[in-house]
């Protein structure tokens, strides 16, 4: 029961509507011991033969009051103590969806989606039934159940009450036994289920490639399989789920059985009344809820306690990335000075940038260039503290970059991943994620900028189009492009490119980059990527190779180096010459 006590905190916030809940679970327990004493009165009526209408028609009016009464209030305890679970599900999924947000990149690389959606939904959904029906069953069975014993015993035989007692440890101990079981049952079938759920997702939003490579069997023989050991793991817990009923039911026969033998001789010997033994046989059957509840309760609260567990450890993982104590709050101006002696990222030993350093004023572009897994992309998300350094740091404007509160550094960068992501809305809403209270004119004119305005116009329903998820229903370049114009909505002091003119033609690259160079003046600019045409104007631009810096100067004073840069530049015009001159072959 440790989960009622982690649940503590939840208790006391809503005790109103608990407290209100269980007095009238009490009131309820007290109007069900109406019925077995009016039937025992009537039964020692009836022998007597001292039964008249009048009696009958109080007894009726008893009856009928006890459950209109009952009926009321049983509604009402049902409604404040379930409308209260349900706001705890609402603020544990709030509370775990803000955990989320705010977790780093190092958190999501080691956790899977498809759990972490299950921790949001199945776990919080166990958690709910724990504080509700979990909360009432438990009042429910304690209260009902001390109700009935103390009035069979006090009014009517506390040694028939024993009696009827004697296989009550057994049921304890049993129950007790299940409840442990069940707990690391339901904790493996939960385990299975985030597998399944992480599998389902990956296939969904892989099934490009699942059908490019005609693995669709495959890939349903391996989902048949994860499905059948989901399915296994839970009938491990629906086999010990089902032990309950049948356990407790055959231990509440023998109480009913002690009480009728040893009863009856009671009876015989004038101890108590026939319409005492009848009552109290009816007020045994009442215990047979309270005690099949009590057995129910150990299936719920077990599986609360796992669920309510792994959500717990998961909002105890603590976030790499911590906003200083006392940060800056001003928003840096562009001035960029980066001094990385190493950094490795977390998990691993290899050192990924290696003596990294350099400056970039206010207002100034660099462009950083080298081969696939060279560190360009590490280095961006250096820039934008997705990782922190522990060996070195970055400056800007002359003040780390650790010292800056995160909401006047963040709304000071725009970023523009290589991995773009569109969400599963309109094409305007996608690009004025960035300042959701611009206009549609300054949605327009930033899409113009990044050279998108036209598709868009093309599309059915123009800013209304909705793109599917992760913008499906795009080509790469408009992607990429609608990617750029979301970042620039939010006019960044800084604006970081990796690699984001890839799937675009070169002379869309070219209207874009001039685009950019007019529009962010004394905005400063940084640029990965592997056509070196896109870094030719920069004020300086850095070669690295293994993670190190291995030329660096402006495009001129590179090519007359005879390095890596004048071979690779050579190579890329000789192509788009080549290429150009196939494609007016083939016009001929």
């Amino acid at each position: 029961m440790n989960i009622f006590r982690d649940l503590g905190w939840f208790f006391k916030q809503e005790k109103r509507a608990y407290i209100i809940g269980i007095l009238l679970l009490i009131a309820v327990a007290l109007l069900q011991l109406v019925p077995p004493r009016v039937i025992g009165w009537a039964v020692d009526a009836i022998e007597k033969g001292s039964l008249s209408k009048e009696k009958l028609l109080q007894m009726v009016l008893l009856l009928g009051a006890a459950a209109v009464g009952s009926y009321g209030m049983r509604y009402i305890w049902r409604v404040m103590i379930f409308g209260a679970a349900v706001k705890l599900a609402r603020q544990m999924r709030n509370t775990l969806y803000e955990h989320f947000t705010k977790m780093n990149q190092t958190f999501y690389q080691s956790k899977r989606t498809g759990d972490l959606m299950a921790h949001a939904t199945n776990d919080i959904q166990a958690i709910q039934q724990t504080a509700g029906i979990g909360v009432l069953t438990f009042a429910d069975s304690v209260i009902t159940g001390s109700v009935v014993l103390i009035t069979m015993a006090v009014t009517i035989s506390w040694k028939l009450t024993l009696i009827s007692l004697l296989p009550m440890p057994l049921m304890a101990w049993l129950t007790n036994k299940y409840g442990t079981m069940l707990h690391q049952r339901f904790g493996e079938a939960q385990a299975a289920f985030s597998s399944l759920n992480d599998k389902v997702q990956e296939s969904i939003t892989g099934v490009k490639v699942v059908k490019t490579f005609g693995k669709e069997t495959s890939e349903v023989d391996m989902f048949t399989r994860q499905s059948a050991d989901v399915v296994q793991k839970n009938m491990k817990v629906a086999r010990i789920d089902s032990l309950f009923d049948p356990t407790i039911s055959f231990i509440v026969s023998w109480s009913f059985l002690f009480a009728l033998i040893f009863g009856s001789r009671m009876v015989v010997s004038n101890e108590i009344t026939l319409g005492e033994l009848v009552t109290f046989t009816t007020y045994l059957g009442l215990l047979v809820w309270p005690m099949l509840a009590f057995g129910w309760l150990f299936n719920i609260v077990e599986r609360g306690r796992a669920s309510y567990d792994r959500v717990f450890a998961l909002l105890q993982e603590k976030n790499e990335i911590v906003e200083s104590e006392k940060p800056i709050t001003k928003r840096p101006n562009g001035a960029i000075t980066v001094q990385i002696d190493r950094f490795v990222y977390p998990g691993t030993d290899e050192a990924v940038l290696k003596d990294i350093h350099f400056s970039l004023q206010e207002g100034q572009t660099l462009g950083i260039v080298g081969k696939t897994g060279a560190g360009k992309t590490t280095l961006l998300k250096l820039l934008i503290r997705e990782f922190d350094l522990t060996v070195g740091d970055i400056y800007f404007d002359q003040h780390s970059i650790k010292s800056y509160s995160f909401d006047f550094l963040y709304n000071s960068i725009g970023y523009v991943p290589q991995d773009h992501f569109l969400f599963s809305t309109t094409v305007g809403e996608n690009i004025a994620f960035s300042n959701q209270n611009a206009s549609h004119s300054d949605i327009e004119r930033v899409a113009q900028l990044a050279h998108v305005h036209e598709d868009i116009t093309c599309f059915t329903d123009g800013y209304e189009t909705i793109v599917g998820e992760k913008g499906v229903s795009l080509s790469g370049g408009q992607k990429q492009r609608l990617s750029i114009a979301r970042a620039l909505l939010q006019d960044p002091q800084m604006l970081f490119l990796d690699d984001s003119l890839s799937a675009v033609d070169g002379k869309t690259e070219a209207l874009i980059l001039k685009s950019l160079k007019q529009h962010r003046r004394n905005k400063t600019t940084v640029i990965t990527t592997h056509r070196l045409s896109a870094v030719a104007h920069a004020d300086l631009i850095l070669v690295i190779k293994g993670g190190r810096i291995i030329q660096r100067g402006r495009h001129e004073e590179l090519l007359k180096e005879h390095g890596w840069y004048q071979e690779m530049y050579t190579r890329q015009q000789l192509e788009e010459i080549v290429e150009a001159g196939g494609y007016e072959y083939h016009e001929k």
